[in-house]
C-alpha cells in the first residue's frame, strides 16, 4: 500500500491531534524542510462562510508576532485544500489541566497575566478572538503558554455577533453579557472569557454549566461567584475582567499587571474616611479668643459660687456676688477675678 497522497505536495499527514468545529489538527511532517508541524485542514462540506473564516484566521496570525501565538508557516486557502500550517506546541491544553483538579492560584495568576500580554497584542493588532477558552490555551511541555485559535476572530472594526445563518459566534460558557444580549463586540469581550476562563482554573467548575442558550443567559441573572478566600490581588482582578458593563472592565495591557501583582490602578478605590470620622483625628482649630473669654468668665462665677459655699461661715454676712442683672460676659470677667481674691484672702 503507497503512502497518502501529500498535503499540498509537501505535507504527510500523521495522527489527529484535536478537533475544532470547522477542522482537525494533525501531526504532520513538512517533506520539504523536514521538520514536524501541526496541520489544520479544513473539513469537507463546510460552507462557502466557514471556508472564509478559515482563511481570514490564516491572514490574522500571519499578521501577528509574538511568544504566546503559535507561529504560521504555511497555508492554502484552494476550495480542494484549505489549509494551515503552524507550529507543533508538544504539550497539552489548560482545559486537560483544569480536568484534573483546581490549579493553585499563583499558577492561574501566571497564565492569566501571560495570556493577558497575548491579548494586549493581538488587540493593539486590531483583533478581537472572540473564542477565549481553555482548550484553545495550549501549555507546551517546557511550560509556554499559547493563545490559539483565531478561526472566528475579527477585525475590530468589523467584529459582528452573528454569522450570515444567524448563529452566535463564540462558545456560549465563555461569552460576555454584551455577546449574548447582541451588543457590540469588541476588546472587552475577550477580558470577559479570560476572566471565566481563569475562575474556571482556579476553582475547578465551569462558572455557566448547562446547554448552550442556558449558560448563555445565565450571565445576565447573575454575575461570576468569586471566591472570597482567594488572594486579595487575583480576586480583585477576576471581579473588575468579569463585570457586567464592558466599560468597567481593564484593558487586556491593564490585566498584565493586575494579575502580576503590580498594580491595582484599575481597582475601586475605598473612599477616603472623613476627617471627623478619622481614628485619629486632626487636632481641632483654636476657638475665637472671645469664646474661650466667654467660657473663662462662665467659670469664674461658677467658681466664686462654690468657693462662697466653702469657706463662708454661717453668718448674717454673705459676700456679696455681681448682680444678676450685672454687665455679662467679657465686661463682667475683671469684677469676678477681683471678687474670688478676696474670697481666697479671706
Amino acid at each position: 500500500m503507497g503512502e497518502a497522497p501529500l498535503l499540498g505536495g509537501r505535507y504527510r499527514l500523521g495522527a489527529r491531534i484535536g478537533r475544532g468545529g470547522m477542522a482537525d489538527v494533525h501531526r504532520a511532517m513538512d517533506t520539504r524542510l523536514q521538520r514536524v508541524v501541526a496541520a489544520k485542514v479544513f473539513r469537507s462540506g463546510a460552507d462557502a462562510a466557514g471556508r472564509e473564516r478559515f482563511a481570514e484566521e490564516a491572514r490574522i496570525l500571519a499578521g501577528l508576532s509574538h511568544p504566546g501565538l503559535v507561529t504560521v508557516h504555511d497555508f492554502s486557502a484552494d476550495a480542494d485544500e484549505l489549509y494551515l500550517i503552524m507550529e507543533l506546541v508538544e504539550g497539552h491544553t489548560l482545559a486537560d489541566e483544569v480536568q484534573a483538579g483546581p490549579l493553585p492560584p499563583q499558577r492561574v495568576a501566571e497564565i492569566g497575566s501571560r495570556l493577558a500580554d497575548v491579548l494586549a497584542h493581538v488587540h493593539d493588532n486590531g483583533v478581537v478572538h472572540r473564542d477565549v477558552k481553555p482548550s484553545n490555551v495550549l501549555i507546551s511541555d517546557e511550560g509556554g503558554v499559547y493563545l490559539a485559535d483565531f478561526g472566528i476572530s475579527r477585525l475590530a472594526a468589523a467584529a459582528g455577533r452573528i454569522t450570515g445563518s444567524g448563529q452566535l459566534i463564540g462558545t456560549a460558557t465563555y461569552m460576555s453579557p454584551e455577546q449574548v444580549s447582541g451588543g457590540e463586540v469588541g476588546y472587552p469581550a475577550d477580558v470577559y472569557a479570560l476572566g471565566l476562563v481563569l475562575l474556571e482554573s482556579v476553582t475547578g467548575r465551569v462558572e455557566y454549566p448547562g446547554s448552550g442558550a442556558e449558560s448563555a443567559v445565565a450571565r445576565l441573572v447573575r454575575a461570576p461567584e468569586v471566591p472570597l478566600d482567594l488572594p486579595i490581588g487575583l480576586h480583585r482582578a477576576l471581579l473588575v475582567m468579569t463585570a457586567s458593563d464592558p466599560a468597567k472592565r481593564p484593558t487586556a495591557a491593564e490585566c498584565v499587571d493586575l494579575l502580576a501583582g503590580r498594580s491595582t490602578d484599575v481597582i475601586p478605590r475605598v473612599q477616603a474616611t472623613p476627617p471627623h470620622q478619622a481614628t485619629h483625628p486632626l487636632p481641632r482649630p483654636r476657638r475665637h479668643l472671645k469664646s474661650w473669654l466667654l467660657t473663662g468668665a462662665g467659670i469664674g462665677a461658677l467658681l466664686v459660687v462654690l468657693v462662697a459655699l466653702l469657706v463662708t461661715p454661717s453668718a448674717p454676712e454673705q459676700p456679696a456676688l455681681p448682680p444678676v442683672s450685672g454687665p455679662a460676659g467679657v465686661e463682667r470677667l475683671p469684677e469676678d477675678i477681683a471678687t474670688l481674691e478676696e474670697l481666697i484672702r479671706r
